[in-house]
């Protein structure tokens, strides 16, 4: 039983630790125990990495939506979603947004992400920014100006996040509002 379980940690550490799978629409970015986290990544296929010399991390690198609706449940820091955004119109009109928005990681720069901002970039640079970003775009226009130029709107938002999103190894595709409503 022994030699078994000996038998089985060889094969899945040692021989196992010798590749990386990489899937479609994903990256991986490798930390080299010597040299720190190595400036280069793996599209999707089968890699040689060194066994317990080299660490290798999986990203999605596919467009990812972040939702902001009622009902999302924020236990999991990570989680792709956010509570409605309250914000003052520049009017003086409270009100709440809800809507979607679409990220992913810039390839070139995941090593850069993994190493300053590591796996949690959800809870330390979307959610933020993109909460900061929506409620004061919200708060320089009136409410008919946000209710009737949601393309002006949505644009607008999309050119801030990237400001934001770029030098931090992601990139904002794009900012759909669903709703923009006064609060009662």
């Amino acid at each position: 039983m022994f030699d078994k379980l000996v038998v089985s940690f060889f094969v899945d550490e040692v021989v196992g630790g010798f590749f990386i799978s990489v899937p479609p629409g994903h990256i991986a970015c490798v930390y080299d125990r010597g040299r720190g986290v190595l400036p280069h990544i793996w599209g999707p296929g089968l890699h040689l990495k060194i066994p317990f010399w080299q660490v290798a991390k999986l990203f999605n690198a596919q467009i990812l939506e972040y939702t902001i609706v009622e009902g999302v449940d924020l236990s999991n820091k990570e989680a792709l979603g956010d509570t409605p955004i309250h914000a003052t119109t520049k009017d003086g009109i409270n009100i709440v947004i809800t809507g979607s928005i679409l990220f992913k990681i810039d390839k070139n720069n995941a090593p850069e992400l993994w190493e300053s901002i590591g796996e949690n970039f959800v809870s330390k640079v979307v959610r933020p920014i993109s909460r900061s970003k929506i409620a004061s775009v919200g708060s320089t226009l009136n409410f008919d100006q946000l209710k009737n130029d949601r393309p002006m709107l949505e644009k607008q938002l999309r050119e801030e996040l990237n400001a934001q999103f770029l030098d931090k190894g992601l990139s904002c595709e794009g900012v759909l509002l669903s709703e923009i409503n006064k609060v009662s």
